[in-house]
């Protein structure tokens, strides 16, 4: 799937706004606070959305069989999910104004759900499930530690962009070069590249006494950050899962 070339496109766009905006409005506290609310409720909707179609084809073999048939709606999908992401990573009014916001973030979680999906069906509902704990647990775990460190993460982004350039040459390699091990090692390396990524959307958000801070305007562009860092951290862990299970 398209998932790496999403987060380099996504979290490249957002943080020169990052940079830029880091005093606007974060004095105060009302707003932040305001600002956080919204974000977190936002991503909540799209993770509810998105593993309610993990659901549906993990558990209905109807569903994975109508996929099947419908070949189409696969690059519908993926269509649509180039072309939204394109669209609020490059243009601010996308991602600012409402309801295009709105409707432009929910046609990508639809998309990105419906992709995913078919993913998840790939694999056993007892892989799946265990792949939703964990990474339930990482997230909820790296959220924590990102409100609790003293350590300023949203210093590393240019390092994380260099990971990430890293990364996705290692994942080409990867393809002429099949194997299991290899497989485990680029799962292993994904899952650690987006955790660490999470940590840092998490602390953009926050602002207060961090170096950069995002927007309290770009909501939508925090939330889908946080958004794809988990999807991330969940595929990888399912790919994990599923390799060590053969």
């Amino acid at each position: 799937m398209s998932n790496h070339f999403q987060y380099a496109g996504d979290n490249n766009g957002a943080y020169p706004d990052a940079e830029a905006d880091k005093n606007f409005s974060f004095d105060d506290q009302s707003i932040r606070k305001g600002f956080i609310r919204k974000v977190y409720l936002i991503l909540m909707c799209q993770l509810l959305i998105t593993f309610g179609f993990v659901s549906v084809f993990t558990f209905s073999k109807a569903t994975q069989d109508w996929t099947m048939q419908h070949p189409s709606l696969f690059w519908i999908a993926l269509a649509v999910l180039i072309v939204t992401m394109i669209c609020m990573a490059c243009c601010e009014s996308v991602r600012r104004k409402t309801p295009i916001n709105f409707i432009f973030l929910f046609l990508f979680t639809l998309a990105e759900s419906f992709l995913l999906g078919i993913v998840a069906g790939q694999y056993q509902a007892d892989e799946v499930l265990m792949a939703v704990g964990i990474t339930a647990a990482v997230s909820l775990g790296l959220t924590l530690f990102a409100l609790q460190t003293k350590y300023d993460f949203t210093m590393c982004g240019g390092v994380l962009v260099a990971c990430l350039v890293v990364f996705i040459i290692f994942g080409i390699i990867a393809i002429f070069i099949p194997g299991k091990i290899i497989g485990l090692v680029y799962a292993s390396l994904g899952a650690l590249l987006f955790s660490v990524y999470l940590v840092y959307d998490t602390q953009l958000m926050l602002g207060g006494n961090h170096k950069y801070s995002i927007s309290p305007e770009e909501y939508i562009f925090a939330a889908l950050n946080l958004y794809l860092d988990i999807i991330n951290i969940f595929m990888y862990i399912l790919t994990i899962i599923g390799l060590a299970r053969n």
